[in-house]
């Protein structure tokens, strides 16, 4: 396998709705890896791949591949939700242009671990460990704040997406997410040389 022999390790969620995976490889295999997995299918042709910026080398022992119903457990039964019509993606640099805008407001959609440990600054945690009862605790955390702009973001882009698609589905109007979540927001910005907007003890957990 192609896989074994670049020493991949991880896990990957598939389902109708896309791809999730957490993967580790020696940095001398990852252009090796990123080729594989354009080559695998046009449909991921360059696919985004965020690389992290901090490792301590444990992340995974094995590789783990599941078929799921979602590519992360959002509790949503209303059959109207569509998932595809997400927020505007936001980059680094505007990550860094709105996060003074008073007619804004980031959303930290990780767990409260995640929270602690680093966040936006001035972001709002909604308090809760499971992203299934994120979802509703955000729109009515937000309600008053419906007319602003709203930033979701989380660890690598995923969960906020979703997010920000089940707050347009909930009637909210300006909705944005962070593209790659903070993973990819720590190395763009490190890359352009833009400030890090981030507090905390680390950039991802």
């Amino acid at each position: 396998m192609k896989f074994k022999a670049l020493n991949v390790f991880g896990r990957v969620y598939i389902a109708k709705e896309g791809i999730n995976a957490q993967i580790s490889v020696p940095s001398s295999n990852v252009e090796a890896l990123r080729e594989l997995i354009y080559s695998t299918s046009p449909e991921l042709n360059n696919l985004r791949l965020n690389i992290a910026i901090d490792d301590d080398g444990k992340s995974f022992w094995v590789l783990r591949m599941k078929v799921r119903d979602r590519v992360v457990a959002d509790g949503i039964t209303d059959d109207s939700f569509d998932a595809s019509k997400t927020g505007q993606y936001l980059k680094a640099h505007e990550v860094n242009e709105m996060i003074d805008d008073p007619n804004t407001v980031f959303v930290d959609m990780r767990n409260h671990y995640e929270y602690e440990v680093g966040h936006f600054e001035n972001a709002i945690e909604v308090p809760s460990d499971t992203f299934r009862d994120q979802l509703p605790m955000a729109v009515d955390m937000l309600q008053e704040q419906k007319d602003k702009n709203i930033v979701m973001y989380c660890t690598g882009g995923i969960r906020c997406e979703k997010a920000s698609a089940y707050m347009l589905h909930n009637g909210f109007k300006n909705v944005y997410h962070v593209e790659g979540g903070i993973i990819e927001y720590a190395r763009k910005a490190k890359e352009q040389g833009l400030p890090l907007r981030f507090k905390g003890k680390k950039l991802c957990v």
